[in-house]
């Protein structure tokens, strides 16, 4: 059953042509990412579809009676209304059923209106209705229904939005990043509950395994042509793959036809024949086939940072809290050179206070927290950048720095940066105010980068990024020689970027767990639920009653074992990508040479790592 269809549609605003001609449909039980980068307009097109926004041409052709509900980034309430006003103030009839059951409640004297809004639950058979409502009021911690929009932070706003959208029950959800401002609990609920509901979607997110785990469709624009692939997010990376290569090669090709026409024209004479005329009219379309070009480039980047000395950052037995909030209590850790931290935990456990005090932003209570000497913070915050009216692109990157140092006296300039994080050279001499909100996070990005920080902290740096900008993203993090604590909801980031985590459970506990995300769900999913485990002398969540066969590797050793699998599989995934360049027909044979050289170089590691891994495997019986 065909619910929208969409026709040539178009958007500009003034000079910026966002997109145009664009076309696609979308069908009942139809679960579909729409995959862009940041500035490609997706969220424009996801108010032309919600009907908060009209195409400068073309049309959207929706089914008579569709019901709709949209989820935008930036909701708005009234501040006067409560949660519970809002989630009322609705036009569905099943919430009309159950708000005057729940004023009938309230109001035990009136038999006669209990009685009647009882019926009614009845004959519209709402109390399944209710049960799942106040269930999806739960999962995403909206508990005190009479608090006031006025006193809610703005996670608070969007989790009640998506609520409210949830709840509506429409025909068709339209959804802009809704995994933003949900924990890692909240995410995994709402991708189990989309995955079994019978929601038609439309969606822009970045979150990859809620791609791969819910999406049935992925349509993406690029280089302003829209390409359809009908299954998962993996399904589509193999796809895309294969539909590159086979432009690149339809590229070649042109250039080769490109050159063989270009010196027919030069010999032409100005009398021409009908037949030559034809030929040039050709040769304007082969001319524009032959100079397309793609602007995903990769730069490999050896950084040469300010060196780290042997004090890093050391906590003392730290304590912090917010009146009856307790967010640390005598923590202790002491960081090492290289390490890659993941920061896990539910809204309002202190990840961010914890951030600060490390940057020296907010005191202890009690204990100390020792910066070594050489340290050089590089701290990315969720406020983002502060625009400037009038400030070009090229020159808020400037006011931070010119070039990061590279290797062997190289450099990479501030232009440099920016085109790797896709500011092409127009888009560097935009003014600030005109870039999307994701453009601006990129941005921001690079003001905190370029100035080469040796110990870098990000503070959920994967809101609104597009997956082009964290496959960027995540190269240059691998890449990165210092020391790198993440708070962030991305599972697929964490897992590729981490080695092990801090897990916030709350109440001023905080865990050392060895290992990535993923490894963490495993080893909490296979936990007896009667007792908490100590994931701090853990090495995973294997068979408790072989914890005599674990005691035979010391704490490091079973830190080292864990960290090894994460490793080995982000070396397995370079592999993979180091093979694919080779496809590459144009490489000449210095460029071969120096790709055979590098994927030695991590077959090597590789082999290296799994001998180690083995032999740890071995002592501890597995």
């Amino acid at each position: 059953m065909n619910y929208i269809t969409v026709e040539n549609i178009s958007k500009s605003y003034g000079e910026l042509e966002l997109f145009s001609d664009l076309s696609f449909s979308i069908h009942k039980d139809d679960k579909i990412a729409f995959v862009a980068k940041n500035g490609s307009g997706k969220t424009s097109i996801l108010n032309i579809l919600s009907g908060a926004d009209v195409p400068d041409t073309g049309q959207v052709v929706m089914r008579n009676g569709l019901r709709v509900s949209f989820l935008s980034q930036d909701p708005q309430f009234d501040p006067k209304l409560t949660i519970n006003d809002t989630i009322f103030n609705s036009e569905s009839p099943q919430l009309k059923i159950i708000e005057n059951y729940d004023k009938a409640l309230q109001n035990p004297e009136d038999a006669e209106a209990y009685q009647k809004a009882f019926e009614q639950m009845e004959i519209h058979n709402a109390w399944e209705f209710e049960l799942q409502f106040k269930q999806i009021l739960s999962k995403l911690n909206l508990v005190n229904l009479d608090q006031k929009i006025s006193t809610m932070s703005g996670g608070q706003i969007k989790r009640l939005a998506l609520a409210q959208a949830l709840i509506s029950n429409p025909d068709l959800l339209v959804l802009d990043e809704p995994t933003n401002h949900l924990d890692l609990e909240m995410i995994e609920w709402l991708e189990q509950y989309f995955a079994k509901a019978q929601f038609t979607l439309f969606m822009v997110t970045h979150d990859r395994y809620f791609l791969e785990r819910v999406c049935n469709e992925i349509i993406e624009l690029d280089h302003g042509k829209m390409y359809t692939y009908k299954g998962n997010y993996t399904y589509y990376l193999e796809n895309k793959e294969t539909r590159v290569a086979q432009e690149q090669i339809e590229t070649g090709k042109a250039k080769q036809l490109f050159k063989k026409e270009l010196e027919w024209m030069r010999r032409q004479p100005k009398a021409r024949t009908t037949k030559s005329k034809s030929r040039i009219d050709d040769f304007s379309d082969i001319k524009k086939r032959a100079h397309l070009r793609r602007s995903d480039h990769n730069i490999e980047l050896e950084i040469n940072m300010e060196r780290l000395g042997s004090k890093i950052v050391e906590f003392h037995k730290v304590s912090k809290s917010f009146d009856d909030l307790v967010i640390l209590e005598d923590f202790e850790y002491v960081f090492k050179r290289g390490e890659r931290i993941g920061i896990i935990g539910k809204n309002g456990t202190g990840k961010s206070t914890f951030l600060n005090m490390l940057t020296d932003s907010l005191a202890p209570d009690a204990g100390k927290i020792i910066i070594g000497e050489t340290v050089k913070f590089g701290y990315y915050t969720q406020g983002g950048i502060k625009v400037k009216q009038g400030q070009k692109v090229i020159d808020v990157i400037k006011e931070f720095g010119e070039f990061i140092p590279l290797t062997k006296g190289r450099q990479i300039s501030a232009k440099q940066l920016l085109e790797r994080f896709l500011f092409d050279g127009k888009k560097q001499h935009d003014f600030v105010e005109k870039l999307s909100g994701g453009e601006q996070k990129r941005l921001y990005l690079c003001t905190v980068l370029i100035q080469n920080p040796n110990f870098l902290i990000l503070d959920e740096p994967t809101n609104d990024l597009d997956i082009v900008t964290l496959n960027i993203l995540e190269d240059f993090l691998l890449d990165f020689p210092g020391c790198l604590l993440v708070v962030s909801h991305d599972r697929y980031f964490m897992d590729k970027i981490v080695d092990h985590l801090f897990v916030f459970r709350g109440d001023g506990e905080v865990q050392d767990f060895p290992g990535n995300y993923s490894d963490f769900r495993d080893y909490e999913a296979s936990s007896p639920p009667v007792e908490k485990a100590d994931t701090t002398t853990t090495i995973s969540s294997e068979k408790k009653q072989d914890q005599n066969k674990a005691e035979k590797l010391t704490y490091n050793e079973q830190k080292e074992y864990k960290n090894l699998e994460s490793k080995i599989r982000s070396l397995e995934l370079d592999k993979k990508s180091m093979e694919e360049k080779f496809l590459d027909a144009s490489l000449s044979q210095d460029q071969i040479t120096e790709l055979s050289q590098k994927l030695q170089k991590i077959i090597t590691t590789i082999e290296t790592k799994e001998t180690r891994w083995f032999e740890l495997a071995d002592r501890l019986g597995l």
